[in-house]
């Protein structure tokens, strides 16, 4: 795990917060379901990137479409495939990226990041907005566990043997940055999804 606090500067978060909300009006924001019981996310959701990540009764996959409007995701925005190059160590780009949109009263639950078939790539993940209560544990659900807080601009990246930790978001605390007008916290994910050595396509 590395963890880099601040690695966005004012000038730079704003810059990506700006490009966000352009793909924002390509993909727009929905709320995701639990497979099975299709329990609504406290988060809403979008992605960019040849691929997105997405949550129904059907189950957890990645698709190239939006699920609510069919279209095709839009493309990853150049600051954020500069910040993969920066941080993830890893020679090929990424083919998805997750936006989290946390209100003040979300939250996210222990969980693992595994549904890509390229589990070597790390996840490498940015955040923007309020600071939230970061919680990380270790590759079995029953391990011990720490938290700690990330801030706007702070960046995040699971690589190694922390690439399928168990982690969560325990608690946002609102009114603690002015970068979001509305307030809230944006997450994003970048992941690598495909096997760049076999070219497999998705199941």
């Amino acid at each position: 795990m590395q963890f880099h606090p601040g690695y966005l500067d004012r000038a730079a978060q704003e810059a990506l917060l700006a490009a966000i909300e352009e793909m924002l009006r390509q993909a727009p924001l929905y709320t995701p379901r639990m497979p099975r019981s299709g329990k609504p996310f406290s988060v809403r959701m979008s992605n960019c990137g040849s691929l997105g990540w997405v949550s129904d009764e059907a189950g957890y996959r990645y698709q190239p479409t939006h699920p609510e409007t069919q279209r095709p995701w839009p493309p990853i925005p150049e600051i954020l495939q500069k910040a993969w190059k920066d941080l993830a160590g890893y020679p090929h780009p990424p083919e998805a990226c997750l936006v989290n949109m946390y209100a003040a009263t979300a939250k996210m639950g222990l969980h693992q990041d595994r549904d890509e078939q390229d589990l070597s790539a790390p996840v490498v993940s940015l955040s923007l907005g309020d600071t939230c209560l970061f919680r990380l544990g270790g590759t079995k659900r029953g391990d011990a566990t720490r938290s700690f807080r990330l801030a706007s601009g702070d960046a995040l990246v699971l690589a190694g043997p922390s690439r399928l930790a168990f982690h969560g978001v325990d608690r946002i605390l609102a009114g603690s940055s002015t970068l979001l007008p509305g307030g809230g916290r944006i997450n994003l994910t970048l992941r690598r999804v495909r096997s760049p050595v076999t070219g497999e396509a998705l199941k």
